[in-house]
């Protein structure tokens, strides 16, 4: 009896940890090859990584939206000293920002491109998810064999099923090319897609009519945020880096990135002064006066709690506005990209890993709005 009911509590802990009461997981390791010819792929990185997390972010499951968690590795660059050429900028984490700041820090040069050799680096050391409702994705991208190196692709591939981690491959070229250099045999030994993209080419934006006014309540949102403590006014800094980093890329990158800052995955907890209260990781009447934000140095608990209440209510009204238009624009730009699909246009990177994402996650059982 005894033995009975320790099976009845541990199905009902294990119900209650991977059930409805736990918020699920996407889980995004992004592995990109930086041999020298990959210059015009990390280009389209910098250029799509917003548009990526947004899509991400519209999913939810049992009616709510999933943590995102992003890694990134590159490989294949003679730069890189470690053993097969293979290098982790960081393991799952929700900083969006510093993901955009690993991005735009990669450069390409020459090397030996090991597929298999990357993805079981990243299998074996990035903190997976136990939970088997959480949706494990990587996405390697590259234009050499995929059998190079000395681990067997076909073994890592089949341990990535066993472990419910759906491998996509990317490759840089023509179709047919990487067909003929096993990427696509790669996916068909797991769950995942194949994809080819141009490399090369200039990633095609669709400009909007909301695209000036989402703009304009993003310089009002940036206005929301308090750095606190040491690194608050760094991290500060570090948003408007990145800000501008997605600027360099266009209008429409730059927008993604604003729509990207009024979704519930963009958290700032460790640094501004109103996610970290909200989240309970502040005692805002037990700050030392130094650590607060100059505008706030000088208040009474009264006067800290009032102000934190208003950047809050005022960053609540930022973020609703850039919502209900960025829902206009994404109409407009399906409407638009229908006809881009028709005039022949190919996929770029962000478009291969979006359809990827939509299609693996709602076989998984999330939505998408």
């Amino acid at each position: 009896m005894k033995k009975v009911n320790f099976l009845i509590l541990a199905f009902i802990v294990q119900s209650f940890v991977f059930g409805q009461a736990a918020t699920r997981k996407i889980q995004i390791a992004i592995l990109f090859d930086t041999s020298g010819s990959m210059e015009g792929l990390i280009e389209q990185a910098k250029s799509t990584i917003w548009s990526v997390v947004n899509t991400a972010t519209e999913m939810s499951a049992d009616g709510q939206a999933p943590t995102l968690e992003i890694a990134l590795y590159d490989y294949g660059n003679s730069g890189i000293s470690t053993t097969n050429w293979i290098r982790k900028h960081c393991n799952f984490i929700t900083d969006l920002d510093s993901i955009s700041g690993h991005l735009f820090s990669l450069r390409t040069n020459g090397g030996e491109e090991y597929c298999a050799a990357v993805i079981q680096t990243a299998m074996n050391e990035l903190s997976w998810s136990s939970n088997p409702q959480d949706l494990k994705l990587i996405y390697i991208a590259g234009n050499e064999m995929f059998n190079q190196g000395p681990v067997d692709y076909k073994v890592i591939l089949k341990d990535a099923t066993q472990r419910n981690i759906v491998v996509n491959t990317i490759y840089c070229g023509p179709y047919e090319q990487g067909v003929r250099e096993l990427w696509l045999d790669g996916v068909q030994l797991g769950q995942g897609s194949y994809f080819n993209i141009d490399s090369n080419q200039e990633v095609f934006f669709i400009e909007t009519p909301y695209d000036n006014e989402i703009q304009k309540y993003n310089d009002s949102l940036n206005s929301t945020y308090l750095g606190y403590g040491e690194v608050g006014m760094h991290r500060a800094e570090k948003q408007k880096k990145e800000d501008l980093n997605a600027e360099t890329k266009g209008q429409a990158a730059s927008v993604e990135r604003a729509v990207a800052k009024s979704n519930l995955n963009y958290k700032n907890n460790s640094w501004d002064l109103v996610d970290g209260v909200k989240a309970g990781q502040v005692n805002l009447a037990e700050m030392k006066e130094e650590d607060l934000p100059k505008e706030m140095q000088g208040m009474s608990k009264e006067e800290r709690e009032k102000y934190i209440l208003t950047k809050r209510s005022e960053r609540q009204k930022f973020q609703n506005s850039i919502n209900n238009l960025s829902v206009k624009r994404n109409e407009f730009i399906e409407i638009e990209k229908k006809k881009s699909i028709e005039a022949g246009k190919e996929k770029d990177l962000g478009e291969a890993m979006k359809a990827s994402l939509k299609s693996t996650a709602q076989k998984n059982g999330f939505t998408h709005k």
